[in-house]
């Protein structure tokens, strides 16, 4: 049998190299072999995206779960990821929740993911747990579940979360791109409800994806872009492969960053709607949510990539935005997990709220916080160069890099160096991938690349 290995995002697979029933059922039972140790007779939710056999993949894993004596309740259609928590966290029997999904991930990927009891992202400790007792045999899937709607009642709950006749009275029309993925129709739905003029993209059955990878981000955006421009519409709302994550672009079919989308965001929330707390970040997004936490008197956090780690902070109850470096954003007041469709609906309302443009709020927030430019780059190296990588990284401690010397430098999260005026550069091996990411911030666009560049010559020279 194939050895099943788990990441901080669950477990993925090509579909052709292991993703199949017999090892998704494997990744079942060890989910539900845990949960059913600490509540039998819980329920478990089960949701699924758009992918090939996402269905047919859930059915699987919902016959598993009852077979550990759960009780399995699956999707009737395909849902967001955010939908699945939220009908977890609202059921008192629910032990947890299994998406089928690979979010991001390009089409020839299949995924599985847990959800905790609060409908959050399990711990890295619970996968590990998985890993330890994956069957090595075959699992018996035969047991019986129940199919519910489970998206409708999120639905309701995320048109409570704004103020529709705001909305409705700036008479906003905006493109959704839902990129084949699991938010298709949904979103659109709720925008149109709310007196929205919507042009959804992208919401097709279609199972390669049209060869688009599901990423709100360059270069994906690109059919959003054009069709902004082509329907004069006031923006683009571009949601992942599984809805958690949300990509802005604004009237003129520029993409805007998330290192400045999540700036307007807590702009909304602190002036327009009179809410306060503190912001958690990762350590790789951009010094603009650092420096917004501190202009509208926000206690800031970074932490370690990973949105697990952003999640961890919640407990503390205090914490108004959490959100990463690739457009994942969350209001735990709200819910507890990343909801790229609850992100949009709040750019909306800023828009009707402040009745300007997107562009123009981009343009005031630079002038309030400063010109900053984010580069980020991948380096491509093989498995044992990797780990070597990862060995050398604590090791490393340069005293100099593009001539200037780093105020900080800081070993929690691969390698981060601080410099003056807010300038800082990143290098992180992938939990996930082959390669090491190497991000950089500076007020000049020039120093960002060449800290990027000189970053990474410095690394990989020190490697054996």
């Amino acid at each position: 049998m194939q050895i099943i290995r788990f990441s901080a995002k669950g477990w993925r697979a090509r579909f052709d190299d292991g993703f199949d029933e017999s090892n998704i059922a494997r990744v079942a039972d060890a989910f539900a072999y845990i949960w059913s140790e600490a509540k039998r007779g819980a329920t478990v939710y089960v949701g699924y995206d758009t992918r090939y056999a996402a269905l047919l993949h859930a059915r699987v894993v919902a016959r598993t779960l009852s077979m550990r004596g759960l009780r399995a309740i699956v999707s009737d259609a395909p849902c967001p990821t955010p939908a699945l928590g939220w009908a977890v966290a609202q059921d008192d029997e629910a032990v947890g929740g299994i998406m089928i999904t690979a979010s991001g991930a390009a089409s020839e990927y299949g995924g599985i993911s847990a959800r905790n009891d609060d409908g959050g992202p399990v711990s890295e400790e619970f996968y590990d747990a998985a890993a330890r007792v994956v069957s090595s045999a075959p699992v018996e899937a035969t047991g019986k579940f129940e199919e519910r709607d489970i998206v409708s009642p999120y639905l309701e709950h995320l048109a409570q979360c704004v103020d529709s006749s705001v909305i409705a009275q700036a008479s906003l029309s905006v493109v959704v791109d839902p990129m084949y993925g699991a938010g298709r129709g949904y979103l659109a739905r709720l925008l149109r409800s709310m007196g929205c003029r919507v042009h959804e993209i992208h919401g097709e059955t279609m199972a390669d994806f049209g060869g688009l990878q599901p990423v709100p981000s360059e270069p994906w955006v690109e059919t959003c872009k054009q069709a902004v421009r082509s329907f004069g519409c006031d923006a683009g709302l571009v949601l992942d492969g599984d809805a958690d994550r949300f990509g802005l672009v604004d009237e003129k079919g520029r993409f805007v960053t998330p290192h400045r989308m999540v700036p307007l965001i807590m702009e909304h929330l602190v002036e327009d709607r009179g809410e306060h707390g503190r912001i958690v970040d990762t350590f790789s997004c951009s010094a603009y949510v650092r420096r917004q936490a501190v202009n509208l008197g926000c206690p800031f956090t970074a932490v370690p990539m990973g949105f697990s780690r952003v999640y961890r902070e919640f407990v503390e109850n205090d914490v108004l935005l959490g959100a990463d470096e690739f457009g994942g954003v969350c209001v735990p007041k709200i819910f507890c997990e990343r909801d790229g469709m609850l992100a949009a609906l709040l750019v909306v309302e800023l828009l009707a709220a402040r009745k300007k443009s997107v562009s123009e709020l981009v343009d005031e927030l630079n002038e309030n916080l400063g010109t900053m430019n984010y580069i980020r780059r991948n380096i491509q190296l093989d498995a044992a160069s990797i780990q070597a990588f990862r060995n050398i990284l604590p090791g490393l401690n340069p005293h100099e890099v593009c001539g200037m010397k780093p105020s900080v430098v800081a070993h929690s999260d691969g390698l981060v160096l601080v410099f003056e005026n807010d300038s800082w550069v990143q290098l992180r091996p992938s939990r996930t991938e082959p390669l090491v990411r190497a991000c950089s911030e500076a007020s000049d666009v020039g120093l960002a690349n060449r800290l990027a560049e000189e970053a990474c010559k410095g690394a990989l020279k020190a490697l054996p």
